[in-house]
C-alpha cells in the first residue's frame, strides 16, 4: 500500500501527523514536541519525499522507509532529522495497527494492560515543602507509589536552582512520603562528577533509587565515574539519537538503566534497536517520556511489549502546569489510576484527537499521489 497524502497539523509547541494511503485508510502521529513548527518543516522536506512510490505493508517495510531517508539525509543526521522523522514512522505504526485491528503494542508482540507508571514532577521553582504537598496530594488521587524530582539547576554548571535546595528537597520528600515509595531524582546535566558523586550519597542515604542525568549528557566519562562510584542506579540517554553513542554508553557502562525517548530517536523503529542492544548487554530500559503528548503514548505500547522494560514508565504530573501547551489536544488520553495507566487496546495508538485542536492549528499537506 502506498502512501497518497502526509498532512501536518501543528503549534510551537505539538504538530501531529497523519498519513492516508492509496485506499484512504489513515494513520495518526507526532512529530517530536519542543519547536514543533520546525519538525514539521523538516518533515515535508526533507523526510516525505522519500516515502513516495514507497509499498508499505509490514513492519519491515516502515524501517527500510527510515533506513532510506537516514541513508539519502546522510548530510543531515542531526536532531531535527530524527525528530521529524518520527512524526511519520508513527503514523505508518498507526496506520498498520489500525489495518490489522491491533494495538501497536500487540504488533510489537505485547498485550495491553495497565503498567505501572511514577508521577514526574517538570519543576525546580517549587519549595521542597510545596513539592511534598503536591506528591501526597496526587498520591491520594491517583494512587501513585513512586515520585521523580528534580535536583541542581537545568545545565546548572554545577550550581543548584537556589542555594541548599538540593540538600533540602531530598530528605524533605523522603519523609513525606514514608519508605514504601520509590523515588527518583533528575539533574537534568547540572553537576561534574565530584558534586554529583557528593549528591549521589545523599540519595543512596535517603534511599533514592534513580539518578538521572547526574552530569552533563554529553560529558560520558564524567558520567561513567559516578555511576562506578554509586550504588543506586544512575539513568540517562534521552538526548541520544545516534546509535553509535547508544553503543558506546551500554559497552562503558556509562549508565545504568538506558532511556531513549522515542521521539527525538525517530520513532518505534530506531528506539527497537537501542532495547535490542540494551537486552544484549543486560540492561533495562526506561524511557523518557516527560510531557502528555504522544510521547507518552508510544512509549506505552513499546514498554508493553519489550522484555527489557523498567519497573516503571515516566508519567507527567496531570496537574504540572510547565507545559500549558500538553492539555486540550486528545479525546481519550489515559489517566493513573491506582498507580498505573493502561496502555490503550484499540487499534494503531488507541488516541484520538480533538477536531477543535486540528482545526486551530497550522495546517499543511504533501501529496504524493
Amino acid at each position: 500500500m502506498k502512501i497518497s497524502k502526509v498532512e501536518s497539523f501543528h503549534t510551537e509547541d505539538v504538530g501531529i501527523v497523519r498519513v492516508t494511503m492509496a485506499d484512504g485508510s489513515q494513520g495518526l502521529g507526532q512529530v517530536s514536541t519542543y519547536n514543533a513548527d520546525i519538525s514539521v518543516e523538516v518533515m515535508h522536506r526533507q523526510v516525505v519525499p522519500y516515502f513516495k512510490d514507497r509499498e508499505i505493508n509490514d513492519i519491515d517495510d516502515i524501517a527500510d522507509g527510515v533506513a532510506l531517508v537516514l541513508e539519502r539525509q546522510h548530510k543531515f543526521l542531526g536532531s531535527y532529522l530524527y525528530r521529524a522523522l518520527c512524526g511519520v514512522e508513527t503514523a505508518l505504526w498507526d496506520w498498520l495497527g489500525k489495518s490489522r485491528n491491533k494495538s501497536v503494542c500487540e504488533l510489537l508482540g505485547g498485550t495491553p494492560r495497565p503498567l505501572r507508571v511514577y508521577a514526574s514532577s517538570m519543576k525546580r521553582n517549587i519549595t521542597p515543602e510545596q513539592e511534598a504537598e503536591r506528591f501526597l496530594r496526587l498520591r491520594d488521587r491517583h494512587g501513585y507509589d513512586a515520585f521523580k524530582f528534580r535536583v541542581g539547576a537545568e545545565c546548572g554548571r554545577n550550581q543548584d536552582e537556589w542555594p541548599g535546595r538540593t540538600e533540602t528537597i531530598i530528605p524533605t520528600i523522603r519523609r513525606a512520603l514514608g519508605p514504601d515509595v520509590d523515588l527518583l531524582a533528575d539533574a537534568n546535566s547540572c553537576f561534574n562528577p565530584e558534586r554529583a558523586i557528593e549528591v549521589g550519597h545523599l540519595l543512596e542515604d535517603n534511599g533514592i533509587r534513580h539518578f538521572e542525568e547526574p552530569c552533563p549528557y554529553w560529558e560520558m566519562d564524567w558520567t561513567r565515574k559516578v555511576t562506578a562510584a554509586l550504588t543506586l542506579d544512575v539513568t540517562g540517554g534521552e538526548q541520544d539519537h545516534y546509535l553509535p553513542a547508544w553503543q558506546k554508553m551500554i559497552d562503558d557502562r556509562v549508565v545504568d538503566v538506558l532511556q531513549p525517548d522515542i521521539c527525538y530517536m525517530g520513532g518505534i523503529t530506531r528506539t527497537l534497536q537501542v532495547v535490542e542492544m540494551a537486552r544484549k548487554a543486560g540492561r533495562i530500559v526506561t524511557p523518557h517520556t516527560a510531557n502528555l503528548s504522544l510521547v507518552t503514548i508510544f512509549t506505552l505500547h513499546l514498554q508493553g511489549a519489550i522484555d527489557n522494560a523498567g519497573p516503571y514508565l515516566e508519567f507527567s504530573i496531570e496537574e504540572d502546569d510547565y507545559y500549558p501547551w500538553q492539555y486540550g489536544i486528545y479525546e481519550n488520553f489515559p489517566v493513573a489510576k491506582d498507580g498505573k495507566v493502561t496502555i490503550p487496546d484499540e487499534p494503531g495508538w488507541g488516541i484520538r484527537v480533538r477536531q477543535d485542536w486540528l482545526q486551530s492549528t497550522h495546517y499543511r499537506a504533501s501529496e504524493l499521489s
